[in-house]
């Protein structure tokens, strides 16, 4: 089997190719698209659904990632399903239990950096001169609720600790975090959903 996964940012390409491998059986390939950024990615995933839909082989299987950015998760979800529908697909969410899906439509909430508050350990690890109190403070106990967005939550963090005064490095820092992740353990609800999701293709 072969995953394709479409991402609307290099971050999320680099956070995935450390972490995909963790997830997915050994048996399944995987291969990362980026877009320019979310709203690219909404603009071309018709006519790419459509694309793959033409020619793709019966044992590929797509997933859609994309930051819910504090918009109504339910109606960015159904966007997703709907555009995946239109090109002749089954969705994870429309296929009947037990029935196997082609399309897996998933959000990070709010940003992919959640993901990596809910596992702090992969944070203290990429970068040890974090206070390893971290994990412990209420505003970080709940990683899809993080005020004031998680991409700015970590940067604050990393720079009080003395890395990347000049401003965090995206791709670098994904990378570096999601090496050291471990997914049975993520405290994310949306990483545990993506995760389970993973689990299931077949």
């Amino acid at each position: 089997m072969h995953l394709e996964v479409l991402v609307e940012e290099p971050s999320a390409e680099a956070a995935l190719k450390e972490l995909l491998p963790k997830i997915l059986k050994s048996t399944i390939s995987f291969h990362v698209v980026v877009h320019g950024d979310k709203g690219d990615l909404l603009k071309k995933l018709p006519s790419r659904l459509q694309g793959y839909r033409a020619w793709m082989p019966s044992d590929w299987r797509i997933m859609v990632l994309i930051d819910e950015d504090r918009q109504d998760c339910r109606k960015l979800k159904f966007q997703l399903e709907r555009i995946a529908r239109e090109a002749g697909f089954t969705t994870k969410s429309s296929a009947r239990s037990g029935r196997s899906f082609q399309v897996l439509n998933r959000l990070a909430v709010e940003e992919l950096e959640a993901w990596f508050f809910g596992d702090v350990n992969a944070i203290l690890q990429a970068f040890p001169r974090i206070p390893r109190h971290l994990g412990k403070k209420s505003g970080y106990r709940d990683p899809d609720a993080i005020a004031g967005g998680t991409w700015e939550a970590l940067e604050r963090i990393l720079q009080r600790a003395g890395y990347f005064p000049g401003g965090l490095p995206k791709i670098e820092t994904a990378r570096r975090i999601a090496r050291f992740m471990n997914p049975g353990i993520n405290r994310s609800k949306s990483f545990q959903v993506f995760r389970d999701g993973l689990f299931q293709l077949r």
